[in-house]
C-alpha cells in the first residue's frame, strides 16, 4: 500500500551528503557534503560542469547510489532508511532515455502504470490522461521507433509522471532537441508545476535554468559554491560586465586596467578579458583610453549586464556554455 505523499513544506533537504569513490590508487570524492533543500511547487535547477558532481547527486537523491555519508528527506521519506518510500514518491527520467523503440507510447505508459501497482484499467486510464497532458495522442498507438526526438523526451517525461509522484527528478531534460521542442518541453515541465510537482532538473541551458527554475544551485568539485534565485545570484555581480577580445594580450590587458578605478573585478578566459565595473556607460570610454595610453588594442568589446554565465564563471573559473553536455 502506497504511503501519504506530503504535499507541502520541504520536499527535499540533504545535510552534509557525501559520495566517495574507491579506485586502485585513492579515493575520490564526488560529492562532498552537499546541503540542499527543495520547497514543494517548485522548480529547481542544479548546474554545474562535467565531473562536478551534479549527477552523482542526483543519483543518490533518485536511489540509484547509496550515500557515503550525510542524511537526506525526499518527500517525507528518509533516503536512508527509508529507500523503498523515495521510490514511491519520485519520478526519474535519465538523460540517456528508457523507452523500447518497439513498444507503442500507449504500451509503455500502461507497463510503467503497473509497476507502480495500478490495475490494468486503471494504467490504461492514466496512460491516456498522460498522452492527453504531453499532446502525444495522436502517437500514442505507433512504435515509439517512428517518435520524433522530441516526442520520445515527452513520453520519457510521461513514464516519470504516470504514477503522479511528489517529486520528478529530470537529467538534462532538453540535450539534443531543437529550439522548438525544447520551448515545447519548457511548457511542459511549467505545467507540471502548475498541477502540484516539485521538480528537480540538471541542465546545462543557462537560458533554461534562468527561464524555469525558481531556484538554482551550482556545484563545483563537489560542493555547492552559490544557491538563490537567478536574480539574487546575478546580483551578487554588481554593475555591467566588459568583455574584451584581446588575441594573447591577457596579461598585458589585465596589467593596465586592474588597478584604475572604476574596475571592481577582472578575469580572464582563453583571449577573452572579464571586467566587472558599477556603471559600463563611464567605464567603457575610459576603459579605451586607458587601453590606447598602453599600446593596446581590443579586437572586440561588448557591455552587458550580469548573466548566469557570470556568476557560473565568477563561482568555478570558467564558463558553462563552453562545456559540452555530459
Amino acid at each position: 500500500m502506497a504511503m501519504a505523499r506530503p504535499t507541502s513544506g520541504t520536499m527535499i533537504a540533504t545535510h552534509d551528503l557525501v559520495r566517495t569513490f574507491s579506485t586502485r590508487k585513492s579515493v575520490v570524492e564526488a560529492v562532498r557534503g552537499v546541503d540542499l533543500e527543495v520547497d514543494a511547487g517548485e522548480i529547481f535547477g542544479f548546474l554545474g560542469p562535467n565531473g562536478a558532481g551534479k549527477t552523482t547527486t542526483l543519483r543518490m537523491l533518485a536511489t540509484l547510489l547509496m550515500p557515503t555519508s550525510g542524511e537526506a528527506t525526499i518527500a517525507g521519506a528518509d533516503l536512508r532508511r527509508e529507500p523503498g518510500a523515495v521510490r514511491e514518491r519520485i519520478g526519474y527520467v535519465p538523460q540517456g532515455g528508457s523507452t523500447d523503440p518497439a513498444e507503442t507510447g500507449r504500451g509503455e505508459l500502461v507497463i510503467q502504470g503497473r509497476l507502480y501497482g495500478m490495475d490494468r484499467t486503471s494504467a490504461q486510464l492514466r496512460a491516456s490522461e498522460v498522452l492527453e497532458t504531453l499532446d502525444l495522442e495522436s502517437a500514442a498507438d505507433r512504435s515509439i521507433a517512428t517518435y520524433s526526438g522530441g516526442m520520445k523526451r515527452r513520453l520519457e517525461v510521461g513514464l516519470g509522471i504516470v504514477h503522479r509522484p511528489a517529486v520528478l527528478f529530470l537529467d538534462e531534460p532538453t540535450t539534443g532537441l531543437d529550439p522548438q521542442a525544447r520551448a515545447r518541453m519548457w511548457d511542459e515541465i511549467r505545467g507540471l508545476r502548475e498541477a502540484g510537482s516539485t521538480v528537480f532538473l540538471t541542465t546545462h541551458y543557462l537560458e533554461e535554468a534562468d527561464a524555469l527554475a525558481d531556484r538554482l544551485a551550482i556545484i563545483d568539485h563537489g560542493q555547492i559554491v552559490a544557491q538563490g534565485t537567478a536574480d539574487e545570484l546575478k546580483r551578487e555581480i554588481a554593475g555591467d560586465v566588459i568583455t574584451i577580445g584581446v588575441d594573447g594580450a591577457v596579461e598585458h590587458v589585465l596589467q593596465a586596467v586592474r588597478d584604475q578605478p572604476f574596475v571592481r573585478e577582472a578575469s580572464h578566459e582563453n583571449d577573452l578579458v572579464r571586467l566587472y565595473v558599477d556603471q559600463g556607460d563611464i567605464a567603457v570610454p575610459n576603459l579605451i583610453r586607458v587601453l590606447d595610453g598602453a599600446g593596446l588594442r581590443a579586437q572586440s568589446l561588448t557591455l552587458t549586464r550580469p548573466s548566469l554565465d557570470d556568476v557560473f564563471l565568477r563561482q568555478t573559473g570558467r564558463s558553462l556554455r563552453e562545456e559540452p553536455a555530459a
